[in-house]
């Protein structure tokens, strides 16, 4: 294995993680201050022409006359916004997995497996070598935010535990993989990072999920745990075999270096309150991050307690008011001329061949200086079964709100619109709910 003699030591040499580990600090300063000084418009705009020029030869480059877009306007004008559906009827479809020329000039290495919350069926989305990068890069960013404002959470004098999904990856007919976003991370860990991350490969290659979380809990135990990234409801899983392997009742008795949960894929504020008590200990932090498959869109600033968009990660974004999806010519706006408090559908156009891509999730900006927001929903994923358009955070603040006030913690819930049998009755909602700690009053949370 390549670099083997020397990444071994340092696997076990706290000298050199602490070396490591300050080396990050300094990093997570100078980051931090070159963030808070970076004028986002003029960034995003040279991004935005630097992926033109990149794909000027590209099938999708000739159909919208790229060499005629000389502003932003200009794009916005020959570039219209599709889905995943549109890119994949329109371009993808017939030369599947060989995309090079279509909308990126280069072969594509990976293919993200995604669901498509939006649209039900699976998703293949084109991973290129420059959004890798990107991706790398997110992950430092969201380090470095945490980073500067916890200067002494030191988190690679021991290991972060990178709690993924599949990592099976299927060999396509032209040499490119189709997995798990979390699969191709792994199989894209470099050896110079190998050493500050777990699990090992060979408990990440396990197939069976539930054989899975019960040895990785079982392996991790020996380990000096300093963060833990993760979807919650995996979290409290893999929690539950730690407390089982161990006989302990609180996570920090079982890692007690633990500084940090990195958690994104949900909202986290129905989970707050039982991971509170799961970990034992108000010293851990959490901080928030906004994945996407196509993309990473924002990460927790601590300083604020909301998410920072990337401005700089080789991704342009524009954002859509949620009421004018659908319109021949919606408005488009970029980070120079957004508002606060208006429910936006985000718009990416990527350095993997996405252009003018709605993901269908919806945000609001909360902060101008730095340009903060909060993810919101989806687009298509809402309640609206008589008319109460009822969106996803609204649901989830209500949940929230009703554990708090009646001391309940949840684990999961559903909820669905029923219909009424007799036309003189209303409709209403029926909500199926997980408890790990039950209401002192159903009624009241109710």
């Amino acid at each position: 294995m390549v670099g083997k003699s020397w990444l071994q030591p340092l696997a076990g040499n706290r000298l050199m993680r602490r070396f490591a580990d300050a080396g990050l600090v300094r990093y997570a300063h100078r980051r931090t201050l070159a963030l808070d000084r970076m004028d986002i418009a003029a960034v995003q705009e040279r991004t935005l022409f630097r992926l033109l020029r990149k794909a000027r030869n590209t099938q999708f480059a000739r159909d919208h006359e790229f060499h005629r877009i000389k502003t932003i306007a200009d794009y916005q004008a020959r570039v219209p916004l599709r889905e995943y559906e549109d890119f994949w009827k329109q371009y993808w479809g017939a030369v599947y997995p060989k995309l090079d020329g279509t909308t990126w000039p280069e072969k594509i290495p990976y293919y993200a497996l995604s669901s498509g919350t939006t649209s039900g069926a699976t998703k293949y989305v084109p991973i290129s070598r420059q959004m890798l990068a990107s991706n790398r890069k997110c992950a430092f960013t969201t380090l470095a935010l945490f980073r500067h404002m916890y200067p002494k959470a030191h988190v690679f004098t021991g290991r972060v535990f990178f709690l993924g999904g599949s990592t099976t990856m299927r060999l396509q007919e032209d040499g490119s993989y189709g997995g798990d976003l979390s699969g191709i991370a792994i199989k894209e860990m470099t050896d110079i990072t190998r050493p500050f991350l777990f699990p090992t490969l060979d408990l990440a290659h396990l197939s069976n999920w539930e054989e899975k979380v019960e040895h990785l809990a079982k392996a991790s135990i020996t380990e000096r745990i300093t963060v833990l990234s993760m979807v919650p409801s995996w979290g409290l899983i893999l929690f539950r075999e730690l407390k089982k392997a161990t006989g302990k009742s609180r996570i920090i008795d079982i890692w007690p270096d633990l500084k940090l949960i990195v958690h994104g894929g949900t909202r986290f504020d129905p989970y707050r309150e039982l991971f509170r008590q799961e970990i034992g200990s108000d010293e851990v932090k959490f901080l928030d991050t906004y994945p996407a498959s196509e993309g990473y869109i924002a990460t927790e600033d601590p300083r604020f307690d909301l998410l920072r968009l990337f401005v700089d990660h080789n991704i342009f974004f524009e954002f859509v008011p949620v009421e004018e999806l659908g319109k021949d010519r919606p408005t488009r706006h970029t980070v120079a001329n957004v508002e606060l408090g208006v429910q936006y559908a985000v718009v990416m156009t990527t350095c993997a061949g996405l252009w003018a891509y709605v993901p269908g999730d919806t945000i609001v900006f909360e902060r101008r200086d730095p340009l903060c927001l909060r993810f919101s929903g989806r687009t298509k994923y809402f309640l609206s079964a008589f008319g109460e358009h009822l969106i996803s955070e609204e649901v989830e603040t209500a949940i929230t709100e009703a554990a708090k006030s009646s001391n309940a913690m949840i684990t999961d819930f559903h909820v669905g619109p029923i219909f009424a049998r007799d036309s003189s009755q209303p409709g209403h909602h029926r909500y199926l709910i997980e408890f790990r700690q039950p209401p002192t009053d159903i009624q009241q949370f109710t």
